[in-house]
């Protein structure tokens, strides 16, 4: 790997850093407004929304110029909504802002690394990404529930600077400046990111003519027989981790006995699990293997379903652990064939537009859903078993379906070899 990949790791670290402990500080400041407990999964619906909505348009936006560049715009959009939330703005609709500079970020994030390298690195470099974000998922949920600490909040309130009246007086102001910071160093490793020298595409003014593009990309991609299956996995895999998030901090309470700042450990400890994967994947399946992969996201709905067998952190911690291992193992290799069958299709920017458009949807049909369950008082132990069961029948369906093209793949190869 050149310096250039290192830059570009640095960058994504940082963002997502950000993203992971905004989330927390948003969590904090509605529960501050005594707002419903379903607010708190709607905050990532706010955050997705753009994903689905400008996900015709944010693939060519990421085309029509430098990545680097498209990056360090979105990071500042991303400043932008975090100010809203510091200025009172309601943390939904500021993450809802948020969510729209990650939009414009992923395709440009994915993008680069296809332009950048060279495709039997896919799988490695995106192992190194996957890992990297989930290490800054990490230390994101570890820092925002230590930012929400009373000890830690007030040490931090009290240090001044000195012949200099900063004017912030209360722990979410505090916490969103420090994120904000964070922000600004992601956007400034942007502009030190190398151009590729790929050639871009002049952006398309037409919105119709956008749409219509982006639904001939769509369709593509389904289509394919390699590109549908990754897609199918991506997709269930993005929604299902988004509302784990949720379902862990809920269950940590009347499972686990712990409060928001605590359980935001036990979100750092699935993320450690999906670090663990996504490097074993990066050095043990190779782009040609990855499909062998999808029983282990049937195995990981198994024991997503024995998270209601465990009452003690110590049990729930290798648990958790093994979710994340599970996921991030079975992800890194269908993620990387994805973007390798939409960079050869239609590429890169077009590609993961696509991509996120089906991930995005996925995660805000599955919060969506857990919202409901939430506001109709649905026990967390039975929504669990339904999403455990949900994760395994999916998995299942795309397991046959590949295998059924599989089959017809053969035949074809048959009888070709049988006319010659």
């Amino acid at each position: 790997m050149n310096p250039g990949f290192y830059i570009i790791m640095a960058a994504q670290f940082f963002s997502a850093l950000a993203d992971n402990a905004l989330l927390i500080a948003a969590i904090a400041i509605l529960r501050d407004l005594h707002a419903p407990a379903s607010y708190e999964p709607l905050l990532k619906t706010f955050f997705t929304v753009s994903y689905v909505v400008l996900a015709a348009f944010v693939g060519a936006f990421a085309d029509s110029m430098p990545k680097s560049r498209v990056m360090f715009i979105s990071n500042s959009i991303k400043i932008a909504g975090c100010l809203l939330m510091f200025f009172n703005v309601h943390p939904l609709i500021a993450y809802a802002v948020v969510g729209l500079g990650a939009a414009a970020y992923s395709p440009a994030k994915y993008g680069i690394l296809t332009e950048y390298l060279p495709h039997r690195l896919l799988v490695v470099a995106n192992g190194w990404i996957e890992g990297l974000t989930v290490v800054a998922i990490i230390f994101g949920t570890m820092l925002g529930g230590m930012l929400i600490k009373p000890e830690i909040a007030h040490a931090l309130l009290s240090m001044d600077c000195p012949f200099i009246d900063t004017g912030i007086s209360t722990v979410p102001e505090m916490n969103l400046i420090i994120i904000g910071g964070i922000y600004l160093v992601a956007a400034l490793f942007n502009l030190y990111i190398p151009d590729t020298g790929v050639d871009h595409k002049a952006l398309k003014k037409n919105p119709v003519y956008l749409l219509h593009d982006f639904n001939h990309c769509l369709k593509l991609l389904w289509r394919d027989k390699l590109g549908q299956i990754s897609l199918a996995v991506t997709t269930l895999f993005w929604g299902a981790g988004a509302t784990l998030q949720f379902i862990v901090i809920e269950w940590s309470k009347p499972a686990l006995g712990l409060d928001l700042s605590k359980a935001t450990m036990l979100q750092g400890v699935v993320a450690i699990g999906v670090a663990l994967g996504a490097m074993l994947a990066a050095k043990l399946i190779s782009l040609r293997r990855s499909v062998k992969v999808i029983p282990l996201g049937i195995a990981m709905g198994v024991v997503v379903i024995m998270m209601t067998l465990v009452h003690d952190p110590v049990l729930a911690v290798p648990l958790l652990v093994l979710i994340g291992m599970l996921s991030g193992f079975f992800v890194v290799p269908m993620n990387a064939l994805l973007q390798h069958r939409g960079h050869v299709l239609m590429g890169a920017g077009h590609s993961i537009a696509v991509q996120n458009f089906n991930e995005n949807l996925s995660i805000l049909i599955m919060t969506g859903i857990y919202s409901v369950m939430i506001m109709a008082n649905l026990p967390i132990n039975i929504i669990i078993v339904l999403f455990g069961l949900f994760v395994i029948g999916l998995m299942l369906v795309v397991k046959r379906h590949h295998e059924a093209n599989q089959r017809q793949f053969d035949s074809v190869a048959q009888l070709d070899d049988s006319l010659h």
